[in-house]
């Protein structure tokens, strides 16, 4: 049976039962009773058929109301009464309470939470919950979508505690995608209520994790991926990009990994329920804050309010054009165009220990390839590209190029640049020249395959 709204499926005795020795109400689900545990039944329904039995049953008329409706989702037990056990008030939706004394103060408050959204697997996915920003989260009662009264304050007779400031609500589920809800934040409000809060929540699976938790928890590709935290109260760090300086106070160590790698490891730290930080701090993963989301295939670092800004640091040169940074400020940073690809290596340059290699501009305004003017081309931090056997021997160099703001030799920023590449061994490997073009692109591969040396001689 679906949640109960209508008095008429609650029965006295069955669904609904009134001990009124101790002034309690109880509901019951299960057998033969109407209500479905995870169902349950709406706070108005239990009101009405309150209403219903008051007026038509003599013993219960004897005894004064046990509530007031505020709202159909607000509620407040009066005249004594309270619930009879924890079980009936997790069968109770759509609706928030007070239990007041003879002075009409609050003894406690409960507030209702539901989720507006689908999860992904309502039978197995959980939402989970935290109260106080330095507290331990607490699970939802049943899986799925969230119907649930959650106690916000207790007297010194009640649990003693005052909730009423502080609310966020996760679901974070292994390859799904996450959601999180502040309700203060999000709804401008200052103070909890005993009334019924709406809120976003739901899933879906994530098409960026393709690794199983013990992969990523086990596996060499993420071994050395972590996160950093800066005091939001001390000074953060700078990165450079496109040449101007950006504040940071989250720092990735990416370990020169591919975005979807570096992201799979950060999604995992954030189900952990154990420090994540590698630095002095301690900061929970599964109640931090998101730090990244892929829009399409571009990974955006996120602003997370307590500390400021994210950047990855040593992630894979080819993915820097994909690639957003949000700065301390909540400002999306981009790096200008980089081109990128590898340069590889045949057996012969590879197993010449004296092998060297060169890229060159093949022609500038300034000076072509094959005279003395010939200009080396620059990565992307400015350093030529050039090297020998200890890059040469593992088969091939990644390479970079600031596609957009390179102008060496008087080329012109943003267009292709045509290159010429040459290796040269001594007692291995012949020189091998290859021409190719830059262009606005990543994954770019440039082959140098050097004839077997045969006739090169330096007798002691």
């Amino acid at each position: 049976m679906a949640k109960i709204v209508d008095p008429d499926n609650l029965s006295r005795n069955q669904e609904i039962t009134f001990y009124l020795g101790t002034k309690t109400i109880q509901l019951s689900a299960g057998g033969s009773s109407n209500i479905v545990a995870y169902d349950g039944v709406t706070f108005q329904a239990v009101y009405s058929k309150c209403k219903e039995l008051w007026k038509d049953e003599s013993d219960l008329i004897r005894y004064p109301f046990p509530l007031i409706s505020i709202t159909e989702e607000s509620f407040e037990l009066v005249n004594g009464w309270d619930f009879y056990d924890e079980p009936t008030k997790t069968y109770v939706r759509d609706g928030g309470w007070a239990l007041k004394d003879a002075g009409g103060t609050s003894e406690e408050e409960y507030m209702n939470v539901t989720t507006l959204g689908s999860f992904d697997d309502s039978n197995n996915d959980q939402a989970y919950y935290l109260q106080a920003s330095a507290g331990t989260p607490s699970g939802t009662v049943f899986n799925g979508e969230v119907n649930q009264a959650i106690k916000i304050y207790g007297d010194a007779t009640h649990g003693n505690i005052d909730y009423r400031d502080y609310f966020k609500i996760f679901l974070r589920e292994e390859a799904k995608t996450y959601d999180s809800y502040d309700l203060l934040t999000e709804q401008n409000l200052t103070v909890l209520t005993y009334k019924k809060y709406a809120l976003p929540l739901s899933n879906s699976g994530d098409v960026k994790i393709t690794h199983t938790d013990s992969e990523v928890a086990t596996g060499a590709n993420y071994t050395n991926i972590d996160v950093t935290y800066y005091p939001a109260s001390g000074a953060g760090f700078s990165r450079s990009i496109g040449g101007i300086p950006y504040d940071f106070h989250v720092l990735i160590e990416g370990d020169s990994k591919s975005a979807e790698i570096i992201y799979e490891k950060i999604q995992y730290l954030l189900r952990q329920t154990t420090d994540i930080d590698q630095g002095a701090g301690v900061v929970r993963g599964d109640i931090a804050d998101e730090l990244l989301q892929f829009i399409g295939d571009t990974l955006r670092t996120l602003y997370v309010p307590a500390y400021g800004g994210v950047f990855i640091d040593n992630f894979d040169t080819n993915d820097t054009n994909r690639l957003e940074f949000t700065d301390d400020t909540n400002t999306i940073r981009t790096y200008p165009f980089v081109a990128a690809g590898t340069i590889s290596f045949n057996d012969n340059l590879q197993n010449d220990s004296d092998s060297k290699y060169f890229m060159f501009f093949t022609t500038t305004p300034s000076g072509s390839f094959g005279s003395s003017a010939a200009i080396l081309v620059n990565d992307n931090s400015g350093v030529p590209i050039s090297g020998g056997y200890s890059e040469i021997s593992g088969g091939s160099y990644q390479w970079d190029f600031d596609y957009d703001n390179n102008d060496q030799g008087g080329r012109t920023p943003g267009s292709d640049a045509a290159v010429t590449v040459v290796a040269i061994g001594l007692s291995v490997a012949q020189y091998v020249l290859t021409t190719s073009t830059i262009t606005r692109a990543v994954g770019q591969n440039i082959s140098l395959v050097a004839a077997l040396e045969r006739n090169y001689s330096n007798p002691v």
